[in-house]
């Protein structure tokens, strides 16, 4: 069934809400649903959502799913218990890392790694760095290393031999005697993963791929099962981190690229949000009840990134939007610490028992807590998607009162307006380290806040990094549901080269991207989804003899030779240093490949207002910022027309998110429905 014959529906399932985009692009519409999350059971909180979208699942055509499930088991170590089989003499590769440390000025540091040493089993193999197998791989060995870790509790397996980047053969024989007697389906091959040089990010790629596979791979099964149930007969897609959308087998298969899936799909619609408004540079802030997730988006695309660590340790070499991460969401725990200083996170109370005013238990301060003192959240307001009805404000004052006013000798409102300080300082942070750390000016950047907390923030977030503009979405609480709706299939592959340039066969090399082309073609047609085109990335990791770390360098078809190939490297160099080392070797490291299948696209108009008149006001609320109190006036923000303008101090509600328009700034809806907000001339 293709997306023109019924609805697509993304679905993004976050700790506290669920959230739910639906398009129904035949009858040129559009709507957002927001659902309690039902942690440790997501699935629930899912069907949820979607019989609040449609009488039945067979009126649904393609759902797409962004999932944290994978990140929150590595993040709260409930992976499955996993067992490595390695060549003799690598057992500690997880554990020896690259010699880094959790605090870099840190002189300690503990770790400990996702798969014990006792789970760690070593079997004669041997394959050289040129690919000539020194010693075959001892069979007997691998079996009975296989039946000892399910002797032991494991779950999965991880087959890693070093080397085996250079010639796999050792490593597929062990892994074809594993599977024959393995009880499930959850068993890795390193190099079927990553095979790519460098052993302690493909062990460790590897080692998480299989430690997610029952947890995710379980998770989707029973979630398709539960959609069947109730009639779908669609396609499941869901988002890799990389903002592609892959398979539901694929996902099974490789889990480990659904790491960050939700956060990617949000960037991904950001990007879209942004060209179709006309702006080609944006900066994102997703604000969650947990976190903040920061990326950059120049020229109209998402940066991405060879590999990330999800934690300290637990590096996953997979393409990623880049993205980075901390600990400042609306449940984020305010505190002062023995030397006096007021900190935000990174602990949260989350969804349950949530902040102070929820009233579920918790009577610590959090963000939400500060921004509902404060005014800027009427507490009378549903909380969107029917988690609460109301807030109670006496016990956000409460908690306030007795953790940071009192410590800080600051009246409440003083104390509130200075953990709001902080979590905006901890944010701009984050901004910083993606734009003026990897040479942008934020100042050429708009600001795009979306999740349910950002918009609260955006003017602030503009004051601190001096951003010209912000772009608040139409439905920023749903942005990243939104996103999953929008996202094109990728696959991608890598092949490790290791070459001199000066040496390249550019035959050879053409072979290569042809053979990648086609194994990703294969998993793009296994979807069974109908792709608008085809396109396609070819990416070489490239560096100077005698250097460590790479340049990714882009080309197209056109410059694969040496001489096209050695000035897209020279351009990309200068690009990253402002200079080249002329006079000195180059070498590829690495050929990476991605094939995209576009799907197709909706109009973004479909999210416009359709008013044309300018509603009334829903009143005033008084709102303490800088120092005193405001009077803000009040707006449904989904009633605002094309054009309508709103200066600050204002408040702009809608389901699934509220807007703060500080004074001195002004709000305007686009044609889009997106409001931009802009200082107001002095």
């Amino acid at each position: 069934m293709s997306a023109a014959q019924g609805l697509v529906v993304g679905v993004d399932v976050g700790g506290t809400f669920t959230d739910i985009f639906v398009l129904d692009e035949a009858g040129g519409s559009a709507r957002v649903v927001k659902v309690p999350s039902t942690r440790g059971e997501e699935a629930r909180g899912f069907m949820n959502g979607i019989a609040r979208v449609a009488d039945g699942a067979d009126a649904i055509a393609t759902i797409v799913h962004g999932t944290t499930v994978g990140t929150n088991a590595l993040l709260e170590r409930k992976v499955a218990r996993t067992g490595i089989i390695t060549t003799a003499g690598f057992r500690d590769v997880l554990e020896m890392r690259r010699r880094d440390r959790p605090q870099t000025w840190g002189l300690r540091g503990n770790y400990e790694p996702v798969v014990p040493r006792d789970l760690r089993l070593e079997v004669e193999e041997r394959v050289l760095a040129d690919g000539t197998i020194d010693t075959p791989v001892n069979l007997a060995q691998v079996e009975a290393a296989a039946r000892q870790l399910l002797e032991q509790g494991c779950e999965a397996v991880c087959l890693f031999f070093v080397n085996a980047y250079a010639n796999p053969a050792n490593e597929a024989q062990a892994a074809a005697c594993v599977r024959a007697l393995w009880p499930n389906g959850n068993v890795t091959a390193a190099t079927e993963v990553l095979p790519e040089i460098r052993e302690f990010e493909r062990c460790s790629t590897a080692v998480l791929n299989a430690s997610l596979q029952p947890v995710v791979g379980g998770y989707l099964t029973r979630l398709e099962a539960d959609l069947k149930d109730n009639g779908f007969g669609g396609e499941l897609l869901v988002v890799q981190s990389n903002g592609g959308v892959m398979s539901r087998q694929t996902a099974c298969d490789v889990p480990v690229r659904t790491a960050l899936s939700g956060p990617a799909a949000g960037v991904i619609a950001c990007a879209a949000i942004a060209r179709a408004a006309g702006f080609l540079n944006v900066v994102s802030g997703d604000m969650g009840g947990t976190s903040f997730d920061v990326s950059l988006v120049a020229d109209g695309e998402a940066s991405l990134s060879a590999q990330t660590a999800i934690d300290f340790g637990m590096v996953v070499r997979a393409p990623m939007i880049q993205i980075e991460t901390i600990g400042a969401g609306g449940g984020s725990i305010a505190s002062v610490d023995a030397g006096g200083l007021l900190q935000v996170g990174p602990e949260s109370a989350g969804s349950v028992p949530g902040p102070a005013c929820y009233g579920r238990g918790n009577t610590r301060p959090t963000v939400t807590d500060a921004n509902v003192l404060l005014g800027r959240i009427a507490a009378e307001r549903p909380l969107g998607g029917g988690l609460l009805a109301t807030m109670d404000v006496a016990l956000a004052r409460a908690a306030i009162e007795e953790h940071v006013a009192k410590p800080l000798g600051l009246d409440v409102h003083a104390a509130a307006e200075a953990i709001l300080t902080v979590a905006n300082a901890k944010m701009a942070g984050a901004i910083r380290v993606v734009s003026i750390e990897r040479g942008h000016d934020p100042r050429k950047f708009a600001y795009m806040p979306f999740g349910g907390g950002g918009a609260l923030h955006v003017c602030a977030m503009m004051n601190e990094v001096d951003a010209a503009r912000g772009i608040v979405p139409r439905y920023p609480g749903v942005t990243s549901a939104l996103g999953c709706v929008m996202a094109d299939m990728r696959h991608d592959g890598v092949q490790t080269l290791n070459v001199a340039l000066a040496a390249l066969d550019a035959d050879d090399l053409l072979a290569r991207i042809d053979g990648l082309a086609l194994a990703c073609q294969e998993r793009l047609d296994s979807a069974g989804v109908s792709f608008e085109g085809i396109r396609e990335s070819i990416e070489l990791d490239m560096l100077y003899v005698g250097q460590s770390h790479t340049v990714r360098v882009e080309v197209g078809r056109d410059e694969l030779n040496r001489a096209g190939i050695g000035a897209a490297f020279q351009r990309a160099y200068r690009a990253a240093f402002g200079r080249s080392l002329d006079g000195i070797a180059v070498r590829i490291l690495n050929l990476r490949y991605a094939r995209i299948g576009q799907r197709p696209k909706f109009d973004l108009a479909l999210l416009a207002p359709t008013s044309t008149a300018m509603p009334d006001a829903l009143g005033t609320q008084p709102v303490f910022h800088g120092g005193q109190w405001h009077d803000a006036v009040r707006y449904a923000r989904l009633d605002l027309p094309v054009g309508a303008e709103v200066a600050g101090p204002a408040i702009l509600e809608q389901p699934d998110t509220t807007i703060w328009i500080e004074p001195g700034f002004a709000g305007q809806v686009d044609f889009l429905g997106n409001l931009l907000i802009a200082r107001q001339a002095s």
